[in-house]
This record gives structure tokens, C-alpha cells and sequence, in this order.
């Protein structure tokens, strides 16, 4: 009965945000399309949701696409522009999925949802964290983010899917605006973002 009422609450709300926030998703396109002078200012990437079904998560774009000269992308701290650390700072360039959460593919409280590449490495109890749709906030999230390991990280995906209810839900947006606030947890502790999981031993 509360996954009905949640995917209730998520569509009202997202609805609401996308009609209020439209003049920051608007000054904040414009602000990148100067930024990053190349084409697109929407990152879209395929990523793992509920069911271990791949789908296209959008974020405002925080990285400049520089190659080096055998035409891989430089690492994340070398191609994320002053704009990109000010979004994400705040989280802004997470707006774009209010989308998501429109078309059924996330929630706003939920597992983050990862890489396809990821999908062959997790463990069987870490594959559980697609039991539900994930979100653009989690337990993990407001435990650490950034700034914890993909174990733990996985811990508490897991727990969640365990523990789901909506007083649970309420604590973790009110956690999330508090560590939103204090800018915490954004990286980890020797890069700029998060650094690939590479499987559990």
C-alpha cells in the first residue's frame, strides 16, 4: 500500500518543483550554455533501476568532455568546471530528474542509481538494491555520500530496501536539505566524484 502513496506523493511533488524551480532550471541552463561553449548542457547516462532494468538518468552536465590524446576522457577533477562544483555543491545539477521521477523511472527517496557496467559485480545481497526504484536521495546518501565506501554505501541501500516507510522517507529529505545545506559528502576522499566500483572481495 505505501509504494502506491509514495509513487503518488513523488508524481504531485515532482510536479509541483518542476512548476516552481523553473526559473532556476532556466537561469541555470543558461549559465552553462555560456559555461561550457559545446554542445548540451543535459548529461544523460544509462543507468541501473528498479529490476536491474537499464534506463537514461539526466543531470545538468558539471564536466567539460577534454579528451587526452589517445581520445579517453581526462579524469573527473580535471574536466569539472567551477560551475559544475557551485551545482554540485548545492545538488542542483540534480534537478533534471524531477523527469525521472515523472516517467516512473525514479523517486525521490531511493538507492542512487549506478552505472550498467556495475550490474555483473554486486554480490547478491548488493543486487538487492534494486528492489525498489531508486532515488535522487538515499539513506546512503545522507550516511556519507560521497565520502563513504561502496560497501558501506551498499549497507545501507540494502537496509532501506529492508526498512522502506514513510516516516523513514520524511527523515531522509529532511536529512538531505541539512547535508544539501552544510555541502557534505560530495567527494571522496582522493577524488573529486566517487571512484569506480570495482567489486567486492
Amino acid at each position: 500500500m505505501y509504494l502506491f502513496f509514495k509513487r503518488l506523493f513523488d508524481i504531485i511533488m515532482a510536479l509541483i518543483l518542476v512548476i516552481v524551480l523553473s526559473p532556476v532550471l532556466i537561469v541555470v541552463s543558461i549559465y552553462l550554455i555560456a559555461a561550457l561553449k559545446g554542445p548540451g548542457i543535459i548529461f544523460k547516462q544509462r543507468r541501473v533501476g528498479l529490476g536491474n532494468k537499464p534506463f537514461n538518468v539526466y543531470k545538468f552536465k558539471t564536466m567539460l568532455d577534454t579528451k587526452d590524446a589517445s581520445g579517453k576522457l581526462l579524469p573527473d577533477e580535471q574536466r569539472l568546471t567551477k560551475t559544475g562544483l557551485i551545482l554540485r555543491k548545492y545538488s542542483l545539477d540534480e534537478l533534471p530528474q524531477l523527469f525521472n521521477i515523472l516517467n516512473g523511472t525514479m523517486s525521490f527517496i531511493g538507492p542512487r542509481p549506478l552505472l550498467v557496467d556495475y550490474l555483473p559485480l554486486y554480490s547478491y545481497r548488493q543486487l538487492r538494491r534494486h528492489e525498489v526504484l531508486p532515488g535522487i536521495s538515499g539513506w546512503a546518501q545522507v550516511n556519507g555520500r560521497n565520502a563513504i565506501s561502496w560497501e558501506q554505501k551498499f549497507d545501507y541501500d540494502v537496509w532501506y530496501v529492508d526498512h522502506m516507510n514513510f516516516a523513514l522517507d520524511i527523515k531522509i529529505c529532511l536529512l538531505t536539505i541539512k547535508k544539501v545545506l552544510r555541502s557534505e559528502g560530495i567527494s571522496s576522499a582522493n577524488a573529486a566524484t566517487m571512484e569506480r566500483f570495482t567489486g567486492t572481495d
